[in-house]
């Protein structure tokens, strides 16, 4: 496949978490365009598996959707750091836990046509409790759930987020669990 030209690249707005991009490029076929795009720096989702093999979930409130939603810990990855660093502080921030052990399990693209973001997948395990405060916008439940109960989850409709369920697909995946 031939690739799109890009002639250029516009900024039209930023904050903390991600930049709104407006790119004018050309077809092969010579068609110009405009592709509207949130950049990021990219983002990382942990899925933390307790020693007796239930998975470490957050339900919070989601404003776009206006109801809670039920995830594995994850968040955008700030400029100049890297994903694995960036895990830990979600883990801590949003599970209340730190990981001895860490495996990078993959990555995929969050939505392709939307943003140019890809999420990093990793593994946590062997936890000892910590203290960290909570975004102000993060109200957080911690629940622990056996991976059979997440996949009647899913099944059920109650886990819909999108990104957990490729994430629990990559770890099903690596693990070997079926």
């Amino acid at each position: 496949m031939k690739k799109w030209e890009t002639l250029s690249r516009e900024t039209v707005f930023t904050n903390p978490w991600y930049t709104f991009r407006r790119d004018r490029y050309v077809l092969p076929d010579g068609s110009p365009g405009d592709y509207h795009y949130i950049h990021t720096h990219g983002a990382v989702m942990i899925v933390p598996v307790h020693e007796n093999g239930t998975l470490a979930l957050v339900k919070q409130y989601r404003y776009l959707l206006g109801r809670e939603s039920i995830e594995f810990p994850a968040g955008g990855v700030p400029e100049g750091a890297s994903p694995e660093e960036h895990a830990a502080r979600e883990l801590a921030e949003e599970s209340g836990l730190r990981a001895t052990r860490w495996k990078r399990l993959g990555s995929f693209a969050s939505w392709n046509g939307a943003t140019n973001e890809e999420c990093v997948v990793f593994e946590a395990r062997g936890f000892a409790p910590v203290e960290t405060a909570q975004d102000v916008t993060e109200e957080i439940e911690r629940l622990a759930v056996s991976p059979d109960t997440f996949e009647e989850w899913i099944r059920s409709g109650r886990i819909d987020d999108g990104m957990t369920l490729a994430s629990f697909l990559i770890w099903q995946s690596a693990t070997g669990r079926r």
